[in-house]
């Protein structure tokens, strides 16, 4: 009989494999980051190295300190002020890439959209300008409870426009945790659709929305996106079509000046292990780390079509398909379905139709395409591929392998920890075998009254790789972007 020794020496055994994979030297040679010594540099001044990295970012007030740390408390870009819509919509328009696509949007039942920066920010703005309408104001909460499609992101930008903060609900959840929280976030709209498309099937969004909101006592007005079309239940005086509201605005609203620290959104646990626990993420430090690490371990450059194919429920949607390539100017791609929808090729046929040339995924979904068979990938030409990305829980050297040389074609394969990166290579420098500094949250406290009352809510300004010093200083456990 196996003793538990043996059992985790056995795992450990699959778990491990000694080689490495340098880049390709044309690959190297146009990284953009092409120097090792980054990790030396930003352990040596981490400070410096991540006000290095928010200068990159467009502020309407400089930050007079970086960090404030009294453990386990941090504070980020102490004095500075700014805007993340601004920052990933209008500075790219004022400099000439409204044109730009910003997102290749693909529905599941096969209809498409393309928005470029400048209609993004229209829509962002006339979104914004429809929740002040509303009595949405600075501070109030919005939810949000939607498909994948392009009016998530926009709902999203609107709310950081006005300073608003939101919490995004995953679509696939049911009422009862949609409204738990609403209620801890007191958010005053909810931001929904008719219905959404998962596996050939109408998901009805508006039904589970209206189920919550009898359970909540904070929500005033529901905002209502016609995704299906199909009849849905509706309460006169509280339910407003976005099309009729939204469409009408004008396509200018000025984006506040907000403090570093101003509460950017709430993203909760899953609750799968115990009650769900809201994770307050803030303004400047969450978009100085994602905007940084996207740029430096996906590459990417002006050419590049990036798809993150998570859901943008979870935070590495909220970071790698929203916030981050946006600020960083980036094609984006954005899915609504599952991945064997109508056929198990479904993924490697968008490949094609965009011209992907990033990939990020998690390994969950690598296995179950190994377990499909490489004949579907062979279907299409996904050769415009130039690098992959993994998110989530560790990924097997067999998994690896096989995405490596069956999707990529033994291009650069590279894996990183949840939705700020914990541990990463960067793809120009390294093998692609995850060496890198650790990163930790810079902070966690209970904060506002709500936390207050209820004990539900964490605050995380975190940034990734910032470190050995710097995660030497860091309270275990306390990365916010581990838990959602």
């Amino acid at each position: 009989m196996a003793t538990q020794t043996d059992r985790r020496t056995a795992l450990e055994t699959f778990a491990t494999e000694g080689r490495s994979f340098p880049p390709p030297k044309e690959f190297a040679a146009k990284a953009n980051v092409r120097d090792p010594k980054i990790y030396e540099r930003a352990d040596r001044d981490f400070e410096g190295f991540w006000a290095e990295q928010a200068r990159t970012l467009l502020w309407r007030k400089p930050f007079t300190k970086v960090l404030e740390w009294e453990a386990p408390y941090a504070k980020w870009f102490i004095g500075g002020e700014l805007n993340i819509s601004e920052n990933c919509l209008d500075r790219h328009v004022k400099a000439g890439k409204g044109s730009q696509v910003a997102y290749y949007w693909e529905g599941e039942p096969g209809d498409s959209r393309k928005l470029t920066f400048k209609d993004l920010l229209d829509l962002t703005c006339r979104a914004a300008n429809a929740l002040k309408e509303l009595g949405v104001r600075k501070g109030d909460r919005v939810a949000i409870y939607m498909p994948m499609i392009p009016e998530l992101p926009a709902a999203m930008l609107a709310c950081a426009r006005i300073g608003a903060p939101f919490t995004v609900v995953f679509g696939g959840f049911s009422a009862e945790a949609l409204a738990g929280r609403i209620n801890d976030s007191e958010a005053k709209v909810l931001v929904t659709a008719d219905g959404g498309y998962r596996k050939g099937n109408v998901v009805p969004l508006k039904k589970n929305a209206d189920d919550a909101v009898a359970q909540t006592t904070t929500i005033e007005k529901v905002l209502v996106v016609k995704r299906t079309k199909q009849d849905v239940p509706w309460t006169s005086g509280r339910d407003m079509w976005w099309h009729e509201i939204v469409d009408r605005q004008k396509s200018e609203c000025p984006a506040e000046s907000l403090d570093s620290e101003h509460m950017l959104y709430l993203l909760y646990t899953s609750g799968t292990t115990a009650k769900p626990k809201g994770i307050v993420h803030t303004t400047a430090g969450y978009l100085a780390g994602v905007a940084a690490t996207h740029k430096m371990i996906f590459d990417v450059k002006d050419d590049d079509v990036y798809w993150c194919a998570a859901d943008i429920g979870w935070v590495t949607g909220h970071s790698y398909i929203v916030f981050a390539p946006l600020a960083n100017g980036t094609t984006g791609v954005i899915y609504e379905g599952v991945p064997d929808f109508p056929d198990k090729d479904r993924w490697w046929s968008v490949i094609e139709k965009y011209k992907v040339s990033i990939l990020y995924c998690a390994p969950t979904a690598i296995r179950t395409f190994m377990k499909w068979g490489s004949e579907f990938p062979e279907k299409h030409d996904v050769r415009s591929l130039r690098l992959l990305g993994t998110v989530g829980e560790p990924i097997n050297p067999e998994a690896w392998l096989w995405y490596h040389e069956n999707i990529g074609g033994s291009r650069p394969t590279s894996w990183t920890r949840m939705a700020n990166p914990c541990r990463s290579a960067v793809p120009g420098t390294l093998s692609s075998r995850g060496h890198g500094p650790q990163c930790s949250a810079a902070s966690t406290k209970t904060t506002s009254a709500i936390a207050k009352r209820t004990g539900a809510a964490t605050r995380g300004s975190f940034l990734p790789a910032m470190g050995r010093a710097a995660t030497r200083k860091a309270i275990s456990g306390s990365w916010a972007g581990s838990t959602t």
